[in-house]
C-alpha cells in the first residue's frame, strides 16, 4: 500500500488524533459527511441487557411494533444461521456497536467490523418496508438462498392476505352482508368486477 502513488502518509496531527480517539474510544469522529456517533450508556445496556428482540439487533433488525410478526420468525432463522454455536450474542452486539457503529452502513473500527462479518458470515437484515400499499411488503436481506426464499414467502403471503382483505372490504361496500370470505383472491376479484359492472 505504501508503494502506491496514491498513498499519503498521515500527518503528525492525524497520528495524534488516532491516539486520542484510541484513548477516548467512546467519542465519535467526523470527516466531511462521514461521521460516527458517540458511544452512550444505553449502548452498554443494549449489549449486556437487551430488551426483547434487541438481542437480535446485531443483524440490523429494528422492530416497529412489539407484537410478533412473520418477520420475527425470519430474524430468528437468520440468527440461527449467523450466530456461531460457541459465540454468545452479547459479543456480536459488542462488535455491532464498536465495529459497525450500530449501523448497517457505517464502520467504526475496521478490524472489529471484519471480525463481525466473518463470524456472522455476512448475514444482515438490510431493510423492510411497504411500497404501494400497507400489504405490499418488501424485505431486503443478505443470507443463504433458503433465507431469501423465506423472505420471499413472507412477502407473498403478506400480499395475498392483504389483497384478499382489501377485496372483501370493497365487496362489502356493495353487499354489507357478504360472508364468502373463503373465496380465493382471483374469485373475489371476479366477484367485485361483476358487482361494479352491475352498478
Amino acid at each position: 500500500m505504501k508503494q502506491s502513488k496514491f498513498y499519503k502518509p498521515p500527518t503528525f496531527k492525524e497520528r495524534l488524533d488516532n491516539i486520542k480517539y484510541g484513548i477516548l474510544f467512546w467519542k465519535g469522529r467526523s470527516k466531511g459527511m462521514i461521521y460516527t456517533r458517540n458511544i452512550e450508556l444505553d449502548d452498554f445496556r443494549y449489549i449486556f441487557f437487551p430488551k426483547g428482540f434487541e438481542k437480535y439487533g446485531y443483524l440490523g433488525y429494528i422492530p416497529y411494533r412489539e407484537e410478533k410478526t412473520m418477520i420475527h420468525a425470519l430474524v430468528m432463522a437468520m440468527d440461527a444461521e449467523a450466530k456461531p454455536t460457541w459465540c454468545p450474542r452479547w459479543f456480536l452486539r459488542f462488535l455491532d456497536v464498536f465495529g459497525n457503529d450500530k449501523s448497517i452502513v457505517r464502520v467504526r473500527n475496521r478490524k472489529l467490523h471484519n471480525l463481525f462479518r466473518k463470524l456472522t458470515k455476512g448475514i444482515v437484515f438490510w431493510d423492510y418496508k411497504t411500497k404501494w400499499s400497507d400489504y405490499d411488503l418488501r424485505i431486503s436481506i443478505s443470507g443463504p438462498q433458503y433465507l431469501q426464499d423465506l423472505a420471499d414467502a413472507i412477502e407473498d403471503l403478506t400480499y395475498r392476505r392483504g389483497r384478499k382483505q382489501e377485496l372483501i372490504d370493497e365487496i362489502k361496500e356493495y353487499e354489507p352482508e357478504f360472508s364468502e370470505t373463503y373465496l380465493l383472491t382471483v374469485e373475489l376479484e371476479k366477484y367485485l368486477e361483476k358487482l361494479e359492472t352491475a352498478k
